[in-house]
């Protein structure tokens, strides 16, 4: 039976046995595991993630961390799930399907930190990319301080890679005796004293003409990437860059390379944004699947 024959060709209604063994002998796409907060807007969250590593080649398994009330402006409200339900959903799936790298984003509670650095704890070999949202585009709060305190202590040390943006950088390194303005490279270099094996530090928030973004290691920086800074504001593009880092190292990639790949895949989604509500642009990550000549033609 060629490829391209009707599945079901018998009276049984059953798809024919060599069929299924083709399908059995399939090789799977790289799986990654997404904890992330729910979006209806479908702009960040595990939305943004499962769009994301869907784009990128991967299959993309989900934990809720937390559901929220927002829109394409702002988050009105966020309402954890309980700890045990994250651990449930996560190790059910985790004992059916091995996972090629492990995405964190708004973790909505002091005991999800915990029950999420538990879980990982368990797969010490798998990449684990950590997106530390602390507040929303507008600044509404998803992390307290003893939120950010935990993280230091149980997720930083798990982490492979940090992708915090400028603010976020500063918020988790600064100790007391600091001001708002230490300097990123400071910042970064006490992160990875926290325990993380590396530091993508981005620069949407700074005053630069272009946006910088730069990948510290423990030998300091290892890349640092320019882009054009566009005049929009989007709602989701710190979610689509860490699952974008999470997709190319699922699908093989060295940690410089992938960082670079998955910057420029960012890049072009923010390019083709749209505005499909009265708040921020939304990142069209499937712009390499519309037909058009105008790289800009799903702005509005």
């Amino acid at each position: 039976m060629g490829y391209n024959e009707p599945l079901h060709d018998n009276p049984s209604g059953e798809p024919p046995a060599n069929h299924r063994r083709y399908i059995a002998a399939m090789p799977s796409p790289p799986i990654v595991l997404a904890f992330a907060a729910a979006d209806p807007t479908g702009g960040a969250g595990v939305q943004a993630d499962l769009l994301t590593l869907a784009a990128m080649g991967c299959h993309a398994l989900s934990v809720i961390t937390a559901i929220t009330v927002q829109d394409t402006a702002g988050v009105e409200n966020l309402q954890a799930i309980d700890s045990d339900w994250v651990v449930d959903q996560a190790r059910l799936v985790l004992e059916d399907m091995p996972v090629a790298a492990f995405k964190i984003g708004v973790v909505g509670s002091i005991e999800n930190v915990a029950a999420i650095a538990e879980v990982v704890s368990d797969y010490p070999d798998v990449p684990l990319i950590f997106d530390p949202v602390l507040a929303s585009g507008r600044g509404d709060e998803l992390a307290t301080e003893d939120m950010i305190a935990t993280m230091r202590e149980l997720l930083l040390p798990q982490t492979t890679i940090l992708t915090p943006n400028s603010r976020e950088a500063r918020r988790l390194a600064m100790s007391d005796e600091d001001d708002d303005e230490l300097p990123l490279a400071s910042a970064a270099d006490r992160l990875l004293g926290l325990g993380c094996e590396y530091v993508l530090v981005t620069g949407t928030h700074e005053n630069t003409p272009q946006v910088v973004n730069t990948l510290y290691g423990s030998e300091g920086v290892v890349r640092s990437d320019s882009w054009e800074r566009l005049p929009e504001n989007y709602h989701g593009s710190g979610c689509t860059l860490a699952a974008a880092v999470a997709a190319t190292l699922a699908n093989g990639l060295e940690m410089p390379d992938a960082v670079r790949e998955a910057q420029e895949y960012t890049w072009q989604t923010l390019n083709a944004g749209f505005r499909p509500g009265m708040g921020q642009f939304i990142p069209d990550r499937f712009f390499w699947a519309r037909e058009t000549d105008d790289p800009g033609a799903g702005k509005s």
